[in-house]
């Protein structure tokens, strides 16, 4: 099958593998586009794409609209914080009123969980969900399976490890369920604060000690704590950044101890001297600039493949 089995993308859950090998072989060729000198292709030549986010970003939000001007797509950016939301009109009015101006596509974020599977119930144009709360964020699962077979071929077997907060992490779980359709093994690592009680029956083992971890995996996926989700917690979920970094913090001493080499990766923005120190961020093992790099190559084969089903 040459095209997506889905409408939508608002998480992994849904995909197929067939999916997810159509969006590598098309992220692979449009890669190559992006290296060239002339980094545009007319494939969504009059094709309108709307971006609403409702919750702050800077990197998702430019890598998809990088990818979507590489694609020669018109492109309209919509914020909450400028718009009528704050007046109390529903997001259903809003995306409406957008549609009627005739948009062909959606990306959103926002913070609550389930949004943008709500908004592709209600309308007939394709959503593409770019983070809903703490629920999924599944191009940024995509472009790390992607950054890790360009690594490393296959990952049928793949030991990889994700290791900070998972309880407020949208990528650990979409990169979850990414990593076991392809066939690799995952642990999640963290302070037993911020690892959900419920993450064991996705599949993944479950551990509170990096350096055992980090002897076992093959590739670590260094999360940064999400201080902006955990509220006003009476009940703090560790004791100190400090005392963070010393137990789970990936720094060049753990790295040096190991007896073997590792991948390192992580979704950014990075807290440097906290889940990662800046000599190991910036080592030859991080892959994370490449990660910056094939999100927008990911992001334009989704937007491609989604419009090709329209």
């Amino acid at each position: 099958m040459n095209h997506l089995s889905v409408h939508n993308l608002t998480g992994i859950r849904g995909l197929t593998e067939n999916d997810l090998e159509l969006i590598f072989q098309s992220a692979t060729e449009f890669k190559e586009v992006i290296n060239r000198p002339i980094k545009k292709v007319p494939s969504l030549r009059d094709f309108t794409v709307a971006n609403l986010f409702f919750e702050n970003s800077t990197r998702t939000r430019l890598s998809f609209e990088l990818a979507e001007k590489r694609l020669s797509a018109d492109v309209v950016n919509f914020t909450a914080g400028n718009s009528s939301v704050k007046k109390g009109e529903t997001l259903t009015d809003t995306v409406n009123n957008i549609l009627a101006m005739k948009v062909d596509m959606v990306v959103m974020r926002h913070p609550h969980p389930g949004a943008p599977q709500y908004l592709a119930n209600k309308i007939d144009t394709s959503v593409i969900n770019a983070g809903d709360g703490t629920h999924e964020h599944p191009t940024q699962a995509l472009l790390d399976a992607f950054s890790l077979r360009q690594k490393l071929g296959e990952l049928a077997g793949v030991n990889v490890a994700i290791v900070g907060d998972i309880r407020h992490s949208r990528v650990a779980i979409s990169n979850i369920l990414c990593l076991k359709l392809l066939g690799a093994n995952v642990r999640v690592c963290g302070p037993k604060t911020l690892i959900p009680k419920h993450i064991a029956s996705m599949g993944v083992e479950v551990s509170h000690n990096l350096d055992e971890t980090l002897q076992w995996c093959d590739v670590v996926n260094m999360l940064r704590i999400q201080l902006e989700r955990q509220g006003d917690n009476s009940v703090p979920y560790f004791a100190t950044l400090r005392e963070y970094a010393v137990e789970f913090g990936l720094n060049k001493n753990r790295l040096d101890a190991l007896n073997k080499p590792i991948t390192i990766m992580h979704p950014g923005p990075i807290n440097r001297g906290v889940e990662l120190s800046s000599d190991v961020a910036d080592s030859e093992h991080s892959i994370i600039l490449q990660q910056v790099e094939n999100g927008v190559a990911v992001r334009m084969a989704v937007l491609y493949l989604l419009a090709m089903r329209r």
